[in-house]
């Protein structure tokens, strides 16, 4: 404490010395109490900066496994955008995603790579591109992006990887089809991309990896038959698995790869919206249906013919016949002509697999499947052979007689068993996943897989 000490006189100046002495005393104990303010702030503040110093360390070391700093600026601006299409906010949809039965899925996880938009999400600028039949390669992206239950944002932790590549929403100019001859160098730059940025495809050689080919002949990328034997799938991508809607029961070039057959794209909201105004056991006042491309005079092409000739065989045979509603133009409208048809025709066209397979399942028409070989999906879900009909090619002249002994016999059988929810159920994507839908399906079939997994295989011999 200062004191300043001044002799007092004799006046009323010893009053005002007390004073000051006072008010001297006085701020010199404020000083000390600020002192001691300033000493406890430091010391709260030095505290805080160690706990949070020691939090983040123990986060990183004991909760999370790294991924190395270079490995992380794959994705280009754009990404964050494509993440947020998918991640739907409706709390609705998360809380669908969490009912998926985890116990038959074995715990599964994947982990998506989040890619440059110009793999993917740019092509979705063109509304086609998420709708059309070969759509299932944007429809399982979405769904899985929505999976809380088996997306995980740890690839450490991942039981299998999806590279999520659009190849078939190219359309052609001139007919409106999907031009897939850019498939192989698009999925080529991608295989490069993840291969030199993540240790992931390196360690495996791509066997965890989960790639979708939904077109005519799968990952041969090519419409015509002779032309995808020839091409075959591409080397780059024969370790991997493929998702495909291309399959038969015997050898063949384009589905030389591990693969799991899938259907083709039909959109769950169009189906719904016409159960609304037709309901799955109304009446069905056409007999045989069949809408789509009949040849009269069936042109040759590279030594084939468009549908083997079948279409035409049932134009030409049928086409006169009141019981069969045989239609050779587009109607927007058709699934209207399904919902209310007892037996659709599902003849192979330049592929065995045809998108009426799945809309006459999913509108409780029985389907008349004209494919030799064919190689149906699910088949451990989807009980075919008692929901369906198979005519052997060679047959199909005698296509009226057929159908009139099954009206005769067991119609009413396989109709209870195609009407029955988890039939049509296991045939559409949905968005978020469902218990049981397409992409649970294709999800199942990847836990039986599990054998090529790298962290499952690592884990199971420790």
């Amino acid at each position: 404490m200062v004191l300043e000490v001044k002799r007092p006189t004799m006046s009323n100046n010893r009053r005002g010395f007390y004073v000051r002495m006072k008010l001297l005393h006085r701020h010199a104990g404020l000083q000390q109490q600020e002192k001691k303010k300033n000493l406890c702030f430091k010391y709260y503040k030095w505290l805080l900066w160690v706990s949070l110093l020691l939090y983040f360390l123990s986060s990183c070391f004991f909760t999370h496994k790294p991924v190395p700093l270079s490995k992380t600026h794959v994705s280009e601006s754009k990404t964050v955008v494509s993440r947020a299409l998918f991640e739907s906010s409706n709390s609705t949809f998360i809380q669908q995603s969490k009912n998926i039965n985890r116990g038959l899925l074995k715990d599964l996880k994947v982990y998506i790579y989040e890619l440059p938009s110009k793999y993917n999400t740019d092509w979705l600028a063109n509304e086609r591109c998420s709708n059309h039949l070969f759509a299932s390669e944007v429809a399982i992206h979405k769904a899985l992006a929505n999976s809380l239950d088996v997306r995980t944002f740890d690839p450490y932790e991942a039981d299998f990887f999806f590279v999520p590549v659009y190849v078939s929403c190219n359309f052609s100019t001139v007919n409106g089809f999907p031009a897939i001859g850019h498939a192989r160098s698009l999925l080529s730059s991608a295989v490069q991309l993840i291969s030199s940025n993540y240790p992931f495809w390196n360690r495996s050689q791509g066997s965890d990896h989960v790639f979708v080919a939904s077109h005519d002949y799968g990952a041969c990328f090519h419409a015509m038959e002779e032309r995808a034997m020839e091409d075959g799938i591409p080397e780059f991508l024969k370790r991997s698995i493929i998702l495909q809607t291309f399959g038969v029961k015997f050898n063949h070039p384009c589905q030389d790869v591990e693969n799991v057959v899938i259907p083709p794209y039909i959109s769950p909201e169009s189906v719904r919206t016409t159960l609304e105004k037709y309901p799955l056991t109304g009446r069905r006042d056409i007999w045989a249906f069949f809408r789509g491309k009949m040849e009269v005079h069936p042109k040759n092409i590279s030594g084939r013919y468009y549908s083997k000739k079948v279409r035409t065989v049932i134009w030409r045979k049928y086409s006169g016949d009141r019981r069969f509603y045989l239609q050779r133009h587009r109607f927007a409208g058709y699934q209207s002509e399904i919902v209310r048809s007892v037996f659709c025709l599902c003849p192979l066209g330049w592929a065995p697999w045809s998108p009426r397979l799945v809309e006459s399942v999913a509108l409780g028409c029985v389907p008349v499947i004209i494919a030799d070989g064919i190689r149906l999906p699910f088949p451990t879900s989807v009980r075919w052979s008692e929901i369906s009909l198979t005519v052997a090619e060679k047959d199909v002249a005698n296509l009226g007689t057929l159908l009139d002994q099954v009206a005769a016999t067991n119609l009413s059988a396989i109709q209870k068993n195609l009407w029955g929810p988890d039939v049509r159920r296991a045939l559409l994507f949905n968005d978020p996943v469902q218990e049981g839908d397409a992409t649970w399906q294709v999800l199942y079939a990847l836990a039986q897989k599990l054998d090529r997994s790298y962290r499952t295989v690592r884990l199971s011999n420790q």
